[in-house]
């Protein structure tokens, strides 16, 4: 992460922040792919030191020398083409979010000057907190690329009320899942949902290594979890958009609710996710049961603050 070398952050090349990770991530992808996956000829007598492909292969397959793919991978990434990239995401058989990923980490090797942190606060519009509101029967919540839940409507809160039990805000779902005990039980997928949380934090940090209160975040977690370091360095990259939640609520029991997300306009860090149930299931059975719940249990407006947006920062620009 920035300022790996430096916690100073001074007398540093921004972009070895960048290089390290390109090269970090695409050793790892490289080890994730066998020659026989790639099609390439094995011999018996053949002896090899690594389990995936050597670097000289990945060039091979991307159509470039051994030298030009050798000197990328340590972050040597000056006016590569897209040719150059596709044939690399080829050859390691990237898919979407690692092309992207790469993609951002290229982009950021190139920069001479950190860019600027993104605005300290992330306010919710009034007119899409209507919009949560409104959702009466479906759980839904707006939260940004770190995880941190920005709005929620009534419903919603009610269905993560574990999660916004932890007093700090806003809450953050990659800190309940790594650092509060009760995780394991409300996420009956649990190992999924902690890869999912990890690889959608990686692809954050690609996107913007300069974020402080992600860095912060990283930082937290691989202070706290063993768990969550030795997934951060596995470096998978992940779009996480659809699919469905297992959760095990303290109140109503067990639901498996679809879920979408959608970006919300004029955010380009936020989006809207909502939670669903199959009509006329048992899984819905529980939600409208919550949602009595939710109505009579006063504490879930108690436990969130009447602004869930971050509070103001005054360091905005870079160190």
């Amino acid at each position: 992460m920035a300022g790996r070398n430096d916690p100073n952050g001074t007398n540093r090349d921004i972009r070895d922040d960048f290089r390290a990770e390109i090269r970090e991530f695409l050793g790892t992808r490289r080890s994730k792919i066998t020659p026989e996956q790639a099609g390439l000829p094995v011999y018996g007598g053949e002896r090899r030191r690594v389990t995936g492909l050597r670097r000289e292969e990945v060039a091979l397959l991307a159509g470039i020398s051994s030298e030009y793919y050798t000197r990328l991978e340590r972050g040597n990434a000056t006016g590569v083409s897209e040719s150059v990239i596709e044939g690399i995401a080829q050859a390691l058989q990237l898919d979407e979010a690692e092309r992207i990923h790469l993609n951002d980490l290229l982009r950021g090797a190139g920069t001479t000057r950190p860019p600027r942190r993104r605005p300290a606060q992330q306010r919710i519009r009034p007119a899409v907190q209507r919009v949560l509101d409104s959702m009466t029967g479906t759980p839904a919540f707006v939260l940004n690329g770190r995880g941190d839940i920005l709005a929620a409507n009534h419903l919603g809160r009610a269905l993560f009320s574990p999660v916004y039990a932890d007093p700090v805000r806003p809450p953050n779902n990659a800190r309940f899942i790594f650092l509060d005990p009760h995780a394991t039980e409300f996420f009956r997928d649990w190992n999924q949902v902690a890869g999912d949380a990890v690889a959608m934090l990686r692809a954050e940090a690609g996107r913007d290594l300069y974020d402080r209160r992600l860095t912060d975040l990283i930082g937290e977690l691989s202070t706290r979890s063993e768990e969550f370091r030795h997934r951060w360095a596995a470096h998978n990259v992940r779009m996480h958009t659809t699919g469905v939640k297992l959760l095990h609520h303290p109140v109503v029991g067990d639901l498996d609710l679809p879920f979408e997300t959608f970006p919300v306009g004029g955010a380009p860090s936020q989006f809207l996710l909502t939670y669903t149930a199959e009509p006329a299931s048992p899984s819905q059975d529980a939600l409208n049961l919550l949602a009595s719940w939710a109505a009579t249990d006063d504490d879930i407006e108690r436990s969130t603050p009447a602004d869930d947006s971050e509070p103001a920062d005054s360091a905005e620009s870079p160190d």
